[in-house]
């Protein structure tokens, strides 16, 4: 049975949604499931853009047979090779065995990789500006290195402003059923998960997602349909996912709020998290999230860092080092290129405390535009009644420095 939606005339998306996958890319939970997209153009010729991932094979196959409902497939457009989206190609291949397939150099390198078999089918290579026409439809190429692999680029059909996007504004979360952004609510359903694929997935790679939408901001006044490869399409208020991209791309808070993450092992660290998310909250900062960094994966974590301004970082000393899923964290932040934050510290031990000057040495000598407030709360195993000064000074050091960051 096929499960097919016009996205407009004459494209129709052919993908599919899992919702068996528990975790995308074996590592990051997706307990909304994830959407795999694929789309199909009806003009003078038939042009597929992308595949799906192998578990989804049956379904897209299912879709692109009723959609071209008995033509021929002609050509195949590969905007990226990752096997979530190109594992199917063979099938399509094998079944269309006249189709061409357009991609770029790197494409067809990674094709080899991979091992498709490609006997008997027209290679077309693609760069930076070229054009191609299907009949009525015309498509430009952008090759969009390390968004977020080396071979990727985007397409836009500059006939009816429909952008494939690639990995570029896509988003965990299956669409069941939803095909645009409109039709769901978005701030509410979506954009978390959107935040969470995009800092974990491309984070990484900010400057070269800049240097995208500068590649294309040319032709955004033709841009009607953004249509990524996972998540929903966009043909309204594209404006405010090119904000929330900017904001994610050179790494500046997308709010003005405290994110306290702490690492306790018998409570007294999570303790001291709890009152001074209590004191921000009696003080007006009720923008703030409490997280346990051991019961909390990392992928959370992460998008949660991209999202707030100022982040508490607390931990108790562990073998004389910062306690291990901590320093997973602050390694994790390290390797998406986390910057223009503040931070403040609160440390525990029971016998030498060591985590705050070691998880500030990291933040100063392994991070970049990081900056760290002064005020530190030190517990001694536990925190006592006699450390209120201490935490109103930490919560007030805070609190003006999240105002601050207001104005």
């Amino acid at each position: 049975m096929h499960i097919v939606r016009e996205v407009t005339d004459h494209l129709y998306w052919i993908g599919a949604n899992d919702h068996r996958l528990t975790l995308f890319e074996n590592i990051h939970p997706i307990p909304e499931g994830v959407s795999y997209n694929a789309y199909v153009l009806l003009d003078k010729q038939t042009v597929l853009f992308d595949t799906v991932d192998w578990d989804a094979c049956r379904q897209m196959m299912e879709n692109l047979e009723y959609v071209l409902d008995g033509r021929a497939l002609d050509v195949v457009v590969v905007n990226h090779w990752e096997p979530d989206h190109a594992a199917s190609l063979q099938v399509v291949l094998d079944r269309y065995p006249k189709a061409r397939i357009v991609s770029t150099e790197k494409g067809f390198m990674l094709m080899e990789q991979f091992g498709f078999r490609t006997e008997g089918h027209e290679i077309v290579k693609v760069g930076d500006g070229d054009t191609m026409s299907f009949g009525d439809h015309t498509v430009a190429f952008l090759t969009a290195p390390m968004v977020h692999w080396p071979e990727a680029m985007v397409t836009l059909d500059v006939t009816n402003g429909a952008l494939f996007s690639a990995d570029a504004f896509g988003s965990f979360k299956a669409n069941d059923g939803k095909l645009f952004a409109d039709e769901v609510n978005y701030d509410r359903d979506w954009i978390d998960e959107n935040r969470r694929y995009l800092t974990n997935i491309v984070g990484k790679y900010g400057p070269h997602i800049l240097k995208l939408i500068g590649k294309a901001a040319p032709h955004l006044s033709e841009i009607r349909y953004i249509c990524p490869l996972h998540g929903l399409v966009w043909r309204k208020n594209i404006d405010y996912l090119l904000d929330k991209y900017r904001h994610w791309a050179t790494y500046e808070p997308e709010e003005n709020g405290v994110m306290i993450v702490y690492a306790s092992m018998y409570g007294g660290t999570e303790q001291a998290a709890q009152a001074l998310a209590s004191k921000l909250a009696e003080r007006g900062v009720t923008n703030l999230v409490v997280h346990d960094v051991s019961n909390t994966h990392v992928s959370y974590l992460i998008a949660d860092v991209f999202r707030f301004s100022h982040v508490v970082l607390a931990s108790v000393t562990y073998n004389l080092g910062i306690f291990p899923p901590m320093l997973n964290f602050l390694e994790d932040m390290k390797a998406l290129n986390v910057q223009n934050r503040t931070f403040a510290l609160i440390e525990n031990g029971s016998w030498a405390v060591m985590s705050g000057d070691l998880m500030y040495r990291f933040l100063d000598e392994e991070m970049k535009q990081i900056t760290v407030l002064n005020e530190r709360l030190t517990i001694a195993s536990h925190l006592k009644e006699g450390a209120k000064d201490e935490l109103d000074l930490l919560a007030d050091s805070i609190v003006d420095s999240v105002r601050s960051a207001q104005n």
